[in-house]
């Protein structure tokens, strides 16, 4: 079984404190097998990220859209910020990526209203239904949402320095391309910490 954290930041974002090398060293100590490199409307550090531990790293980015935040994971290369969240996922997809919705419902962040979700169902791939910085109430609505829309579910630690990596993790089979990923991802185990959320706001 891998263990898999699907969104984390480095200091390839504004607000990330860590750099490529200390992420790695965590997520060796953490025994992390995957990690998506998922910083604010960037792929440098996912690219860079790639080539130094490829055994590691699963390229991705979190884009800011005219309304909430998209994930790309698996993709090759940036996706700009401020598009219409449609012309996001298209692009992410024309990568073979995998589109994920982080906080979708958090009304403290960019979040989209579960009506929009409603209309966006064909272009999402997965949906964050645990966050440790979002609160309760937020993340049930997401799981519930995403359970009514049949979507695949996650967890992402949103870590954005090293020491918040090893608190919550995705448990799955290995895989062989994004698309066994993504069914993979649905059949396997979250796991979340005593730990997890605290230590910063988000």
């Amino acid at each position: 079984m891998l263990r898999v954290d699907l969104h984390l930041h480095s200091h390839f974002s504004h607000d990330g404190r860590s750099s490529l090398d200390e992420l790695i060293e965590r997520a060796h100590e953490c025994r992390l097998d995957r990690i998506a490199l998922t910083d604010h409307n960037t792929v440098e550090g996912a690219l860079n990220l790639v080539r130094v531990a490829p055994e590691l790293a699963i390229v991705g980015e979190e884009i800011k859209t005219v309304e909430g935040e998209v994930i790309g994971l698996f993709i090759t290369g940036r996706v700009s910020p401020f598009l219409s969240p449609e012309d996001a996922m298209d692009r992410i997809h024309e990568m073979g990526g995998l589109t994920y919705l982080p906080h979708p419902l958090d009304r403290h962040r960019a979040n989209f209203r579960p009506e929009r979700m409603v209309e966006l169902a064909s272009r999402i791939d997965i949906i964050e239904s645990y966050n440790p910085w979002c609160d309760a109430a937020a993340n049930t609505a997401a799981a519930r949402l995403a359970e009514e829309l049949g979507k695949v579910q996650a967890t992402g630690s949103d870590s954005h320095s090293a020491d918040e990596l090893g608190r919550s993790w995705m448990e799955m089979e290995d895989y062989s391309s994004p698309q066994d990923f993504l069914e993979k991802l649905r059949y396997s185990r979250h796991v979340v910490t005593a730990s997890s959320g605290t230590g910063r706001r988000a």
